[in-house]
């Protein structure tokens, strides 16, 4: 598998950044490219190691956070196959089992890369840089729609609800085995998260506007501004195709029950990162003065809270104060979070690395805020506290000055008026539901997750209906 000392011929290097004092100036990609011949030098690193840790995802001593990759991707041999300069055949292996590389390979954690057997002593393998640079040359040399054409047509029809990373999943597989799909998706433009979740110096929009036009290519028919319950009835659904998938996310956020809290200026995290967005799609790139004054209090510590982090400072906020409830993680790994697990360390996102250049340390851990006061109905103080256990700390309490307030909390499961449209009780660990013609798969299923989960989940889901549709082909017959 590629070159076996070429870990010792070459040192990591990573995709380049551009520098804090240009990227906070836009909204442009923050991340670049290395050149081809870099690329396949990082390609070349990868070892001859014998159990290869990274390409398959293992949880360990019952913590959430998954070891290696949960979407079984055949990292070694794609690797190998970029070192040999044969593209298309890493492409063909990288696509096996994960259609959306053009999204893991800018926004995914890379927890294979923490697993890596080189991690165990050094820098593990730029797999998440190796995937990106598979995808582009597969744009760039338009093997990406063949990909996704079918063999033939089964005349079996699938609904899928919900145009995110498990949608898109499940649409392509099924395009795939050859079953006619159709997406519905409740926002104007399609994507889910990755449109509307993710800034645009993140995964620019154009990115993913271009796999959208992929799924088109291929035969997928994509419904936008359609609300199952109020634009369409879950009946109609299945009255109108043999098989309905839900994918709609975990998009019940977590919200905060303290006095103050209905004054306004005070969003959900998704609410104000879409609107972000969809500024940036009207009026361009170029960074603006919508919060020049303002200061942000931005409440969780998670990527959502660093996405708000980076785009207050891209809309000219006056300063930001960081509030994450759970205590500092350690800066080193402990005895009983080694290698291969994800390391549980303090880390700094891209937002809290330009906050701390503009306005120094910014983030507060083991507390939260215990109520707002504002003007003339809109919020300009809040109260904050350290916290024990979750709980507020007595006589901990100051006031900071807040004209914006971003709850990102993180998100507690999927909305249950959706699954309520269709009867549905059971979730079940299959994809299955009480209902043998609807089918769950996403985040809507197994809670807020990774991108990369949701693509795993959307294609084994989609063989699940793949094999539902030939009992009922063969039952018919």
């Amino acid at each position: 598998m590629a070159d076996p000392k070429g870990f010792m011929k070459y040192p990591r290097k990573d995709n380049p950044m551009r520098p804090i004092m240009q990227r906070v100036k836009d909204f442009n990609v923050m991340e670049l490219d290395l050149g081809d011949g870099d690329r396949r030098q990082q390609a070349q690193r990868c070892m001859n190691c014998g159990i290869p840790f990274c390409h398959h995802g293992v949880f360990y001593g019952g913590k959430r956070a998954v070891s290696g990759c949960p979407n079984d991707n055949l990292i070694p041999e794609w690797n190998d196959l970029v070192y040999q300069d044969r593209d298309q055949a890493a492409f063909e292996r990288l696509s096996r089992t994960n259609c959306l590389p053009d999204m893991t390979g800018r926004v995914c954690p890379a927890p294979c890369e923490a697993s890596c057997v080189q991690a165990l002593n050094g820098p593990g393998i730029t797999i998440r840089n190796n995937e990106k640079f598979i995808i582009e040359q597969a744009f760039k040399n338009g093997w990406v729609v063949d990909s996704g054409k079918p063999l033939h047509r089964t005349g079996k029809t699938v609904a899928i609800i919900g145009s995110g990373p498990a949608g898109i999943a499940a649409a392509w597989r099924l395009n795939q085995l050859g079953h006619s799909v159709t997406i519905f998706e409740r926002d104007d433009r399609f994507g889910g998260l990755l449109m509307y979740g993710i800034p645009n110096m993140k995964l620019p929009k154009e990115i993913v506007e271009r796999r959208i036009q992929t799924l088109r290519d291929v035969g997928i028919e994509l419904v936008a501004n359609t609300e199952v319950g109020t634009d369409i009835s879950a009946e109609e659904l299945k009255q109108h195709f043999d098989r309905v998938v839900i994918c709609t996310g975990a998009r019940q956020y977590r919200d905060l029950d303290v006095v103050g809290r209905d004054l306004a200026s005070i969003y959900p995290a998704v609410d104000y990162l879409r609107r972000a967005t969809q500024s940036v799609i009207k009026n361009g790139p170029a960074a603006s003065v919508e919060l020049k004054g303002k200061h942000v209090l931005v409440l969780g510590g998670g990527d959502t809270g660093n996405d708000c982090i980076g785009t207050v400072i891209r809309q000219g906020c006056a300063g930001i104060t960081q509030l994450e409830i759970n205590p500092a993680l350690p800066k080193t790994r402990t005895a009983d979070n080694q290698w291969p697990e994800w390391p549980m360390v303090q880390k700094n996102g891209y937002g809290q690395k330009e906050a701390r250049v503009l306005f120094g340390d910014i983030t507060t851990y083991s507390a939260t805020a215990t109520g707002f006061t504002g003007k003339n109905g809109h919020v300009t103080t809040a109260e904050i506290s350290k916290v024990d256990h979750y709980q507020p700390i007595a006589g901990s309490e100051k006031l900071i000055k807040a004209d914006l307030v971003l709850l990102a909390m993180g998100f507690t499961g999927a909305e249950q008026w959706l699954f309520d449209q269709f009867d549905i009780t059971e979730k079940n660990a299959n994809y299955t539901t009480n209902d043998s013609q609807v089918f769950i798969a996403g985040d809507c299923r197994r809670g807020p997750s990774l991108v990369i989960w949701g693509i795993h989940e959307g294609r084994m889901c989609a063989e699940k209906v793949d094999q539902s549709l030939q009992v009922l082909a063969n039952t018919r017959i």
